[in-house]
């Protein structure tokens, strides 16, 4: 954003134009939300100070009784946050936890998405303050100690009702700190034209169908399965389940043919299960390698229940040569966690891994001190040549390149057994009929939260998502019908 806007005044937009346009905002924002009342205003020493300054004005033009604090001294302002502060002609205070006595309606303007130190003395105990009395706060551009790129507290922020932010979102702004802090979260057009975007290149995107719907399979009077694919997944023996539902999930997302390799041993089990499922008996790694020798099959998944084992291990590895695409979850991430070199070297394939957080930081020790969710899924992905699915409510979808997706259009109730193996199938099953694995995991993402929000009432199981993943794919084709009707 800071590129943003010296790009937007190299180009003739003076930045008193896009303070006064930002605070504008804010005031909109705060007047859309509330009738006139006893509203404070915290002021940092900075430009989001600045913005802070011209919200304030605006609202006590609207006749509402407005009160300006500031955090250090009014002289002290420079540039652009001097010239809003001028357009003030009220008193400016300085903070003290009496500012807050009468529970006014707060404009938090401290500090914006660039803070890079934790947050303490007075300031401090103002946001501590307004968290304990749940005051009602407009935060300008970031509840000021939410760091705008890694999404991690400052030492402590503010939970707003309103968050407004200017041009584009921060990454910040969809971490799981922001979720829980930013309230509604409202874009602002401050006159930064679109073409700005083209000097910062941006890797990083928000998941929504317009970024995956185009690469989604036409439907074609000649196709047939084998056109739309085979997916093999590795069974267990004993959590016959998680497997069952991966090869459920992947049929639904539109897999022609899903094959479920299983021990002899469970054989009875999966053949009683779904009829539509094709079994296969496999033992170890080489019987697998020999079913994947038919290069029909095109797409493998490995994990789902299929246990903690030498069997796993030799099945990973007996997919990974095959240099076909295969997805990695669960147990086969696990089986990993004592070597996880081994498994990076074997990868030279499309590869799309989708831990959880444990199983994660087991295969990824070394990363623990990577600041923010973000940077560390682009790390993992660059160290282990795979595209990584972080899984969460603010999933991040990150492939070797530095490219990344964060997806936050999941709830909560996602939070059940056997969800993630619903998950890779949707994802085994996408990739089975070509999408990469960043744009299947991206689409697996969306779809399975879509699938969750689709069921619209408690209870939430596993077996639920499935039965709605064929309307949630409708959605997303009828999206790309019409776009494609209005180009």
């Amino acid at each position: 954003m800071a590129k943003a806007d010296a790009t937007a005044i190299a180009g003739g937009m003076p930045g008193i134009d896009l303070m006064g346009a930002a605070g504008r905002a804010v005031a909109e924002a705060v007047l859309e939300r509330h009738l006139p009342r006893p509203t404070l205003v915290l002021c940092g020493p900075g430009n989001n100070g600045g913005d802070g300054f011209v919200a304030a004005r605006h609202l006590h033009a609207a006749g509402w009784p407005v009160r300006v604090a500031l955090l250090g001294e009014r002289a002290a302002l420079r540039d652009d946050a001097a010239w809003a502060s001028q357009g003030w002609k009220e008193p400016v205070e300085a903070l003290s936890l009496s500012l807050l006595d009468g529970h006014p309606l707060v404009v938090d303007a401290l500090f914006g998405a660039g803070l890079g130190r934790p947050i303490d003395g007075i300031a401090g105990k103002l946001i501590d303050r307004m968290n304990a009395e749940g005051l009602h706060v407009i935060a300008v551009d970031v509840p000021s100690g939410l760091h705008g790129d890694s999404g991690e507290v400052m030492g402590r922020a503010p939970i707003a009702e309103c968050t407004v932010t200017f041009f584009r979102a921060k990454p910040g702004h969809y971490s799981l700190e922001g979720l829980r802090r930013c309230g509604v979260l409202k874009v602002a057009d401050i006159g930064i034209d679109g073409s700005v975007l083209k000097v910062i290149s941006p890797q990083l995107w928000l998941n929504a169908p317009g970024l995956w719907q185009e690469h989604f399979r036409h439907e074609d009077l000649g196709a047939h399965k084998y056109t739309r694919g085979h997916l093999t997944v590795l069974g267990g023996a004993l959590a016959t389940g998680a497997a069952r539902l991966a090869a459920l999930a992947g049929r639904r997302a539109g897999a022609g043919l899903v094959t479920i390799a299983t021990p002899n041993s469970a054989m009875a089990v999966y053949q009683a299960a779904e009829p539509g499922n094709l079994i296969a008996g496999i033992e170890d790694g080489g019987d697998f390698a020999h079913l994947l020798a038919d290069e029909r099959r095109n797409a493998i998944l490995v994990g789902p229940g299929s246990g903690l084992n030498e069997r796993t291990r030799g099945a990973v590895a007996a997919a990974l040569a095959t240099g076909r695409a295969v997805i990695l979850d669960a147990d086969a991430i696990t089986v990993f966690a004592e070597n996880p070199a081994s498994l990076f070297e074997m990868i030279r394939g499309p590869v799309l891994m989708t831990p959880h957080e444990g199983e994660f930081r087991r295969l990824f020790p070394d990363l623990s001190a990577v600041p923010g969710k973000v940077e560390l899924v682009r790390r993992a992905a660059r160290q282990s040549g795979a595209t990584i699915l972080l899984k969460g409510p603010d999933t991040v979808v990150a492939a070797p390149d530095g490219r990344a997706i964060i997806n936050v259009h999941a709830p909560a109730t996602l939070a059940t057994a056997g969800s993630g193996d619903v998950l890779a199938g949707i994802a085994g099953g996408l990739v089975a009929q070509g999408l990469s694995p960043l744009a299947a995991g991206a689409a697996g993402a969306w779809l399975h939260g879509d699938c969750a929000f689709r069921f619209e009432r408690p209870g939430l199981i596993a077996e639920d998502l499935i039965d709605r993943i064929p309307d949630a794919l409708a959605a997303v084709s009828r999206g790309r019908l019409s776009r494609q009707k209005d180009h």
